[in-house]
């Protein structure tokens, strides 16, 4: 099945896609890496703001080359997400919809995208030139200091993805 979707309509369809699925999504969407993700959850534990509210946040772990003329990002493919999983199952606790990445992810994280009725997309490794054609606009939210690694609010425009793990513990990497 193929859904064309927006993010903020990811959180209605999460319980109807299904592993194997194509999604063409558009809309916002934060990127975020290791670095990114430790200097959160010591926001979270110190109870302090966050650079974008996690309730039906999608994160991308990517992290951006610089622009190009005429495009709004560099190489933008995505990051192994397993290096994510220990941040992961929190994240999704707190309200985090969907995940994009690339590889498998371990069983607190699958536990915790069926249990928070989320998702996680896949998006096609070693295409990040390609990628960079369906974002629109980039903007540096938090942890400029990180370079490519720094949280960016990203703009998807038609940004083709595969639902790898869905709420009903569908696992294309267990098939």
């Amino acid at each position: 099945m193929e859904y064309v979707l927006n993010t903020n309509q990811l959180r209605e369809y999460a319980s109807k896609l299904k592993a194997g699925d194509r999604v063409i999504l558009s809309g916002t969407v934060f990127t975020s890496r290791d670095a990114a993700h430790k200097r959160i959850t010591q926001q979270i534990q110190n109870n302090e703001s966050l650079p974008y509210d996690l309730n039906n946040a999608v994160i991308y772990y990517a992290g951006p080359t610089p622009a190009p003329e005429n495009l709004a990002v560099g190489a933008c493919g995505p990051t192994t997400s397993s290096r994510m999983d220990v941040y992961a199952p929190d994240f999704l606790d707190r309200g985090i919809v969907a995940m994009i990445g690339k590889g498998e992810r371990n069983k607190a994280v699958c536990d915790a995208i069926v249990r928070n009725k989320a998702v996680y997309l896949c998006a096609i490794g070693g295409a990040g030139a390609l990628a960079s054609k369906c974002i629109t606009s980039c903007e540096v939210i938090a942890y400029e200091d990180l370079g490519c690694e720094s949280v960016k609010k990203l703009n998807f425009d038609s940004f083709p993805l595969t639902v790898a793990i869905d709420c009903s513990s569908g696992n294309i990497f267990e098939r």
